[in-house]
């Protein structure tokens, strides 16, 4: 079973993204954290098969988290769900490894658009 970690500082936002997977399809096995340092410690513990990470959020924020992965040799496969998606956003994302953003509101064709491709 695929095991995925989603980041976000939003315990509803959060929900929203499991609901999402679940109306998508993919029926993975699901863990939380609440920032992107909780994020870190629980990928070093026990690496998941996907991140999906917000962007904004305090104690570390996405795309440091993803920043800190790619540094400690982590390949994790890696995708935002974020709030704004701007063409410097996904640059940046995009140069430091992450596979896809999505951008809020998002639909569970969406999720599929991009998470097929990386799971393929």
């Amino acid at each position: 079973m695929i095991r995925v970690l989603v980041t976000d500082d939003s315990r509803v936002m959060r929900q929203i993204v499991i609901r999402t997977l679940r109306q998508a399809g993919y029926d993975w096995d699901v863990r939380e954290a609440a920032d992107g340092a909780e994020a870190l410690e629980a990928i070093r513990a026990d690496e998941p098969d996907v991140v999906l990470s917000d962007w904004n959020m305090p104690n570390l924020n996405g795309i440091d988290l993803l920043r800190s992965l790619r540094a400690e040799g982590f390949a994790t496969p890696f995708g935002f769900v974020t709030s704004e998606g701007s063409p410097e956003m996904r640059a940046q994302a995009e140069a430091a490894g992450a596979l896809f953003l999505i951008a809020k509101p998002f639909t569970p064709e969406a999720f599929r658009e991009v998470i097929d491709p990386v799971l393929a």
